[in-house]
């Protein structure tokens, strides 16, 4: 048998067929965000003698992490502003370590959750009474997370469009019939 007849089973360490390298690589690129992201948080819990766990994961192109615990409000702030300034702090954390800009989402006590679930009532509301013939509707001031969950529901619904306008942190969504 010569070295070209020798059998040679599927390379291990080779990505899949069905799962290209850069799928592969993106993902375990976001895993290490998430680490990154983690360890930072841990410090901060510890210099401000917080309890809580941390839950990593990875949502569409974004690493996500949360903080789980009790008595977390401190980390949240008013109308979520210290989560914002947190989340802000853990990405400039992971971009010193890696040199990417990252988009992790920092989620504390559920705040982003529950926030979440209101705006996407509050956008199907909206959208509702301008696809009826109301006129635009100008939402309050958001965060761009907040801006996002309205946009993703309005571009669901027939018969309206949204946009934003205006500068941070006075920046909002107009919802306005098509």
């Amino acid at each position: 048998m010569s070295g070209s007849d020798i059998a040679v089973g599927p390379d291990e360490d080779a990505p899949r067929v069905d799962e290209p390298a850069s799928a592969q690589q993106r993902l375990t690129a976001l895993e290490q965000e998430g680490e990154i992201a983690a360890d930072y948080i841990e410090g901060l819990l510890d210099i401000v003698d917080m309890d809580g766990d941390l839950d990593l994961d990875v949502e569409g192109s974004r690493a996500v992490v949360a903080v789980v615990g009790d008595d977390l409000d401190k980390l949240i702030g008013s109308n979520g502003e210290t989560l914002e300034a947190l989340q802000e702090l853990t990405r400039l954390a992971v971009l010193q370590k890696t040199g990417e800009r990252s988009r992790l989402m920092l989620d504390v006590g559920g705040h982003r959750a529950r926030r979440r679930a209101e705006l996407r009532e509050l956008a199907t509301e909206v959208a509702k009474r301008v696809a009826g013939g109301a006129k635009q509707e100008k939402l309050a001031p958001m965060t761009p997370f907040e801006r996002k969950v309205v946009h993703d529901v309005i571009a669901d619904v027939d018969g309206v469009r949204s946009e934003s306008e205006g500068e941070e942190p006075n920046r909002c969504v107009v919802v306005m019939p098509v």
